[in-house]
C-alpha cells in the first residue's frame, strides 16, 4: 500500500548579487540582457511573492537560502592574494570576466541544485539527493558545496535521507540536476518513473547531438545518478533532448517540458524520439495511465516556446484538477497565449493557469520551474526535516524585511567589484542562516 506523500517545492531566494553578466551560452534570455542594471531586491521580493502564493493556496513551500557572491574563496583558489578589496580590485581590472563568474547569483534557479529521487523508488525507501555537479558553466560550478551544506541541513536525518557528493566535474559526466529530471507516478507516495533526459552521450563520438549550441547534460552523467539512488531499471528511463531544440535555445528538457503525476506537459520537439519516450514511460508507470499533453508546432512554434518560457511553469496538484503557474511572458506572445486559452477550454487534465511576475528573473533567462526544487515526503519525512525553511506568514514578513534592509535596487557590472558589496552580502546571509536556521553553511562563517 503506498504510503501518502506530498510534493513539496523548495525555491531559491535570490541573492544580492543579482546582475545581468549573460554568462550562459546557450540560454537566449541571458545572452540578450546583458550587462543591463539589474535590480536584486525587486528580483528577490518577486520570488517571495511567488513562494507565498503558493504556500497560501496550501502547497508546502521552502526556501532555499543564495550563496556567497562574490566568493573569494574560488579567487584564492585562482592564485588571487591580498586582502578580500585588493582580490576584487585586480580580478576586476585584469579579469572582469571572471569576477562576473565568481559575483552570479545563479543558485538562484534551485531546479539545477539537485537531484532528487523519492523514497517509493529508492532502493533502501530513503530520499536521495546528488547535487548538479553543473559542470559545464564556471559560473554554476562553484555551486555544489554549499548546495549540499544546505540540503544536509535541511534534511539531516539520516534514517530518511540519503545525501551524495557531485559527480567528478568533467564535462563527461556533465550534470544539471533536476532541470533535466521528471518523475510521473500514479500518486506521490507510489513507485514512479523517473525520466533522465540528457543532451548528449560522452563516449560515442557518433551520437546525435547539437552542432550550436553545447548538450549540459550527459547520458553517462544520468545513469550514475540513478545508480547512486539505488533506481531499479524499473523507475527509469533515458531519453534524449532533441538537438535542434537545444540549438534553438532550449538549454534544459525543463524548458520544452513539465510533468506532474502522469500528466507529461510537452512541446513537440522535446524528444528525439518522441514515440519510444512516451512507450517507455507508459509501459513503466504503474498504477495509472500516461497522459501525454502535446503542443504542437503548428500551434506554439518552438521560438514562442522558449521566448515564453511556456514549459518552464509548475505543473501543481490544485482542488480542481491540475494548475499551471506560467511565467507573465506567456500572456505577452500571442500563440502561446491562445494556447493557453485552448488548453483549458479543451478540459483535459490541467484545468487552470496562473500567471506569476518573475520578470527579474526572466531577464536572466531562468522561470517560474527554474526557481524551484521538488522533494516529494511522506508525512514522517515532512515531519523529519527541518521546518525552519517552510514558508508561513511569520517567515514571508521576516523575510522581506530581510530583504528591504540587505538588498540594493540597482546593481551594475562595475558595482560588482565594490567591497562593499561583498560586506553587504556576507552580514546578509549570515543574519539568513540564523532566520532559517541552517546553521554555518558558509565559507566565511568559519
Amino acid at each position: 500500500m503506498p504510503k501518502h506523500a506530498i510534493e513539496a517545492n523548495f525555491d531559491g531566494l535570490v541573492g544580492p548579487t543579482h546582475n545581468y553578466a549573460g554568462l550562459s551560452w546557450g540560454n537566449v534570455a541571458s545572452k540578450s540582457n546583458v550587462n543591463e542594471v539589474s535590480n536584486p531586491k525587486e528580483a528577490a521580493l518577486q520570488g517571495l511573492a511567488k513562494m507565498k502564493r503558493l504556500a497560501d493556496r496550501g502547497f508546502v513551500q521552502g526556501v532555499l537560502p543564495p550563496h556567497e557572491r562574490p566568493h573569494i574563496p574560488t579567487l584564492k583558489g585562482l592564485g588571487y592574494t591580498g586582502t578580500d578589496a585588493e582580490i576584487l580590485a585586480r580580478v576586476a581590472r585584469d579579469n572582469p570576466v571572471i569576477l562576473s563568474a565568481v559575483a552570479s547569483a545563479s543558485c538562484m534557479w534551485t531546479a539545477n541544485a539537485a537531484t532528487v529521487s523519492p523514497s517509493a523508488d529508492t532502493h533502501d525507501h530513503r530520499v536521495h539527493f546528488t547535487p548538479a555537479n553543473l559542470s559545464a558553466k564556471f559560473h554554476r560550478s562553484i555551486e555544489h558545496v554549499v548546495t549540499g551544506r544546505a540540503l544536509k541541513s535541511i534534511f539531516s536525518d539520516e534514517a530518511y535521507f540519503a545525501h551524495h557528493p557531485a559527480l567528478p566535474s568533467v564535462g563527461q559526466f556533465g550534470d544539471e540536476g533536476a532541470a533535466n529530471h521528471t518523475r510521473l507516478c500514479a500518486s506521490y507516495g507510489a513507485p514512479g518513473v523517473e525520466l533522465f533526459v540528457y543532451g548528449g552521450v560522452a563516449f560515442d563520438d557518433h551520437a546525435p547531438g547539437p552542432t550550436r549550441f553545447p548538450a549540459r547534460q550527459t547520458l553517462e552523467a544520468s545513469q550514475a545518478i540513478a545508480r547512486l539512488h539505488g533506481l531499479s531499471d524499473a523507475h527509469a528511463v533515458f531519453a534524449q533532448q532533441n538537438p535542434a531544440a537545444i540549438d534553438a535555445g532550449v538549454f534544459h528538457n525543463d524548458v520544452i517540458a513539465v510533468g506532474n503525476g502522469n500528466v507529461l506537459f510537452y512541446h513537440e520537439q522535446a524528444f528525439l524520439d518522441e514515440a519510444q519516450v512516451m512507450a517507455e514511460v507508459g509501459q513503466r508507470l504503474s498504477g495509472a495511465e500516461l497522459v501525454p499533453v502535446r503542443v504542437p508546432e503548428a500551434e506554439v512554434p518552438l521560438q514562442d516556446a522558449v521566448a515564453s518560457y511556456l514549459f518552464n511553469s509548475q505543473l501543481l496538484n490544485g482542488p480542481e484538477g491540475m494548475l499551471l503557474a506560467v511565467p507573465g511572458e506567456c500572456r505577452e506572445i500571442p500563440s502561446v497565449s491562445d494556447y493557453l486559452d485552448r488548453l483549458v477550454a479543451a478540459g483535459g487534465p490541467i484545468k487552470a493557469v496562473e500567471v506569476f511576475d518573475v520578470k527579474q528573473s526572466m531577464r536572466n533567462g531562468g522561470g517560474p520551474a527554474c526557481l524551484r526544487l521538488r522533494v516529494v515526503l511522506t508525512e514522517d519525512e515532512l515531519k523529519a526535516m527541518h521546518h525552519g525553511v517552510l514558508m508561513n506568514d511569520a517567515l514571508y514578513e521576516r523575510l522581506t524585511t530581510w530583504v528591504h534592509a540587505h538588498y540594493r535596487d540597482r546593481l551594475s557590472q562595475e558595482d560588482l567589484a565594490d567591497p562593499m558589496l561583498l560586506n553587504e552580502c556576507r552580514h546578509a546571509l549570515d543574519e539568513l542562516t540564523g532566520i532559517l536556521g541552517l546553521g554555518m553553511i558558509y565559507d566565511f562563517q568559519h
